[in-house]
């Protein structure tokens, strides 16, 4: 088995997280510049095995699109041109900033390491894929 990767797409910063070769554990990989984010992908995904690709799909609570929907879309089609061997499918993240949020104070995160956006980013891109791990592992 591969890997399946997960993005938090932002207009600045990007989480990631990843699950094992065997896909039972997901877990935060790293935040990146997004504007550094395709080539950052390209270079993974050439040392590691991945089998496809998940992406936060921003909606506001009232399920009508959020602002930065249109920048994912983007980043979407233009990696489905590039590396179209491996997908990319959308999955709903309303709410993870807030899970996320929760999920740091919960494990007694002091308040300056709470404050750190790229570390919220990668939480969230983690709850993405917990979530999106049990909507296609278990009935």
């Amino acid at each position: 088995m591969a890997r399946i990767l997960c993005i938090d797409y932002g207009r600045k910063r990007t989480g990631l997280a990843v699950t094992d070769p065997l896909q039972i554990i997901a877990g935060g990989l790293v935040t990146v510049v997004t504007s550094e984010l395709f080539q950052w992908l390209q270079d993974y995904v050439a040392r590691e095995e991945v089998e496809r690709i998940v992406i936060g799909k921003p909606m506001q609570p009232n399920g009508q699109p959020s602002e930065n929907l249109t920048r994912v879309e983007q980043f979407v089609n233009r990696w489905k041109k590039a590396m179209p061997q491996i997908p990319i499918v959308y999955y709903d993240e309303r709410f993870t900033s807030v899970l996320a949020h929760q999920a740091i104070l919960e494990a007694g995160i002091k308040k300056k390491g709470r404050q750190d956006k790229a570390l919220v980013d990668e939480v969230s891109a983690t709850i993405i894929l917990q979530d999106y791990m049990r909507s296609t592992h278990w009935p």
